[in-house]
């Protein structure tokens, strides 16, 4: 049985972990539902020996704006299949415009992301650049029941968005098929705004919107206005062409009647 190695085992990695295991992988992994703490090197770098691939979803350590993983450890990472799950954000704000693997890095907001992002591409890594995820536990149905949805008014503005069971998807896509080194863009069909997300979900439940507001009125948090602050559409057609994969949800209205059900 081959064995995947997974750093951080959070919202996502939990369901690549899942995905693996149904195709008869073994997986081993740090974090909070891991059964190993990552700071436990002596016990990591061994089953770092072991394993057949690797996979990162750590993200920047928050003060330093370095790797974690890389920092402590690279040298332990000579795996043939590598990934690392990143972020969509590295393309920066394209004012609307589609961006793909192709597409220019190192103009946004999260330059540590992008540094990370850089470097698991020179060691050779898969890596996934992920969109806004949603799925059961974080969805717009949640923000509605806590009474935190928000229509806001920016005409124009646009997410690409993505299930987190197609997360797991494309990831075991790429184990599966040996996938080469590079970056892969894992989102949905149709980017779409917040607000026709927020109104699909409304209208499932049968509840009125919430009001339209600007963005000075929604009082969202600095991370929130960040998020605001870019627009732009993610293409996934490498994934599709190179993994083979498809998203189960092409788009979040599928992706909200599975969550409602």
């Amino acid at each position: 049985m081959p064995k995947l190695f997974i750093f951080g085992l959070g919202y996502s990695a939990k369901r690549i972990a899942q995905r693996a295991q149904s195709l008869e992988w073994e997986v081993v992994a740090t974090g909070s539902e891991g059964k190993l703490s990552f700071d436990d090197a002596d016990a990591v770098r061994a089953e770092l020996s072991r394993a057949d691939a690797v996979l990162s979803s750590v993200p920047p350590d928050r003060e330093s704006e370095s790797d974690p993983v890389l920092e402590r450890y690279g040298a332990a990472l000579g795996h043939t299949w590598i990934g690392y799950l990143s972020s969509t954000g590295v393309y920066g704000d394209r004012q609307g415009a589609w961006v793909d693997e192709s597409s220019p890095t190192g103009d946004g907001r999260r330059n540590a992301r992008m540094a990370c992002d850089a470097s698991w591409m020179e060691r050779g890594a898969r890596v996934f650049r992920l969109p806004g995820i949603y799925g059961p536990g974080r969805s717009i149905f949640d923000r509605i029941a806590e009474g935190k949805a928000k229509r806001i008014d920016l005409p124009g503005q646009v997410f690409s968005r993505v299930h987190v069971d197609d997360i797991a998807g494309g990831v075991a896509a790429a184990l599966a098929s040996d996938a080469p080194p590079g970056a892969y863009n894992l989102g949905d069909d149709l980017p779409a705004s917040q607000n026709a997300v927020v109104e699909e979900a409304c209208a499932l439940l049968g509840v009125e919107p919430p009001p339209l507001v600007t963005l000075e009125e929604a009082n969202l948090s600095p991370m929130a206005r960040g998020f605001y602050a870019e627009n732009r559409r993610v293409a996934n057609l490498k994934a599709k062409r190179v993994l083979g994969w498809r998203p189960h949800y092409p788009t979040y209205r599928e992706g909200l009647r599975a969550l409602l059900r």
